[in-house]
């Protein structure tokens, strides 16, 4: 039973990521701006093969950073 939610929460960060990288290359910034959004999706994603919990914190943090327009080097 243990391994069907894990499997879910896999599904579900792996979903968040790609909705995430998606809204990344929509955002209206500077290309370094992108680049650093990017390199920390990628980071989340590595974390995800180690930590996959802790991974999909980061990621639900890095996506209310995004909603609440805390876009860091946005100069806008």
């Amino acid at each position: 039973m243990e391994h069907d939610g894990q499997l879910q929460l896999y599904t579900a960060v792996a979903n968040q990521l790609k909705e995430a990288h998606s809204r990344v290359r929509a955002l209206q910034v500077p290309e370094g701006v992108r680049m650093a959004l990017t390199r920390k999706l990628l980071v989340i994603t590595a974390a995800a093969k180690h930590d996959l919990a802790a991974a999909a914190r980061r990621l639900e943090r890095f996506n209310a950073d995004l909603d609440a327009g805390r876009i860091p080097g946005d100069d806008h």
